[in-house]
């Protein structure tokens, strides 16, 4: 039987509003990190510094200096040759502003999480969850500058792959503070005692495989071309589809492939997502069915306008969200055990 202090019992509803919040503020970074894709400003700062790299340019020769450093590698010399310096500062901003965000994100958890550890608040099984949220996050920092090196030496932008994965671990981030937080306060789970139960799982693996394939979409910027909809380049299964050598370079460098398997993965979940909330009826199962029609709609949409800035970010904030529903669908999925009776001892 656990056993929990009266500290730790009230605790529980500022864990839970500390992590929520920092679920709101990877939410942000995701979307940071698509206008940052979007204005194609991810190599605008080539070192990586992290400490002094929060601090941006302070005066004309701080920006030259950062300036020259940009005009070494291949985007500058190969596609943005003869940019202003106003330009620069502009794509500079905005990766400085997901750079700055990661890091608010890593003192938003670690500072919270020492207090609430030292002054003994947090409940023994919460812990270790908490200290692998962290490990995940300074995870995904290193593999974010792991992706800018890619564009640095002999590519004119970062790696396809290296972005598709720095975009699905931030959303198992993102889900597993949803997951943390809903978990807070409440007896744990068990396996689901049916098929239906363990479909939330499949809900959660198709979502995140489309969040990976969007990744590659932005990677190879699919999503400027064949912008026409339900008919992709004037066909339903356009040509085209497998003409690299061997087949499966396609799936991953062909921009046609790339966008085609998108669309096909959207109704799949689309499908899936139906077939769910049908059987199973409850309102996170209809929450997650209405996130995913919205968000085709809104994909279909920026598909039709070639992929604005404003309407991008939408479609890749709203990736998220239904992410965040499928999680809280699996959530409610797993059946209860009888609950615990904690007996709270002042310490």
């Amino acid at each position: 039987m656990t056993v929990l202090t009266e500290r730790q019992l009230k605790a529980r509803p500022y864990i839970r509003a500390w992590l929520w919040i920092a679920a709101a503020l990877v939410l942000a970074m995701v979307i940071v990190g698509g206008a940052t894709r979007l204005t194609d400003s991810g190599l605008s700062i080539t070192e990586w510094q992290p400490l002094l790299g929060a601090i941006p340019p302070l005066g004309e020769v701080d920006w030259l200096a950062a300036f020259e450093k940009y005009k070494l590698i291949p985007e500058y010399t190969l596609v943005n040759k003869g940019m202003s310096l106003a330009e620069f500062k502009f794509i500079y901003w905005w990766e400085w502003a997901h750079r700055f965000l990661g890091r608010f994100i890593g003192l938003v958890m670690i500072l919270p999480f020492l207090f609430f550890w030292l002054s003994r608040r947090i409940e023994p099984r919460l812990t270790p969850r908490l200290v692998v949220l962290i490990s995940l996050g300074g995870l995904q920092g290193a593999l974010g500058w792991y992706m800018v090196k890619s564009g640095l030496v002999e590519r004119v932008d970062v790696s396809q792959h290296r972005l598709a994965a720095h975009l699905t671990l931030a959303t198992v981030i993102l889900g597993a503070i949803v997951w943390t937080a809903l978990g807070v306060g409440h007896a744990r789970r068990e396996p689901p005692r049916d098929k239906w139960g363990w479909a939330a799982f499949g809900l959660v693996g198709l979502v995140l495989l489309q969040v990976a394939a969007g990744g590659f979409v932005a990677g190879l910027d699919a999503g400027m071309g064949y912008n026409t909809w339900p008919l992709m380049d004037g066909q339903w299964i356009p040509a085209g589809l497998l003409i690299m050598e061997p087949w499966w370079r396609n799936l991953f460098e062909n921009a046609m492939t790339v966008q085609f398997d998108h669309r096909l993965i959207a109704y799949a979940v689309a499908i899936y997502a139906a077939l769910y909330a049908w059987r199973v009826r409850s309102r996170p199962a209809c929450a997650v069915l209405v996130a995913v029609l919205l968000q085709i709609g809104l994909g279909i949409w920026a598909l039709l306008k070639q992929v604005p800035l404003d309407l991008g970010l939408a479609h890749q904030g709203g990736a998220m969200i239904v992410f965040a529903a499928t999680i809280w669908a699996m959530h409610e999925a797993l059946s209860r055990q009888p609950a615990t009776r904690f007996q709270p001892v002042t310490v």
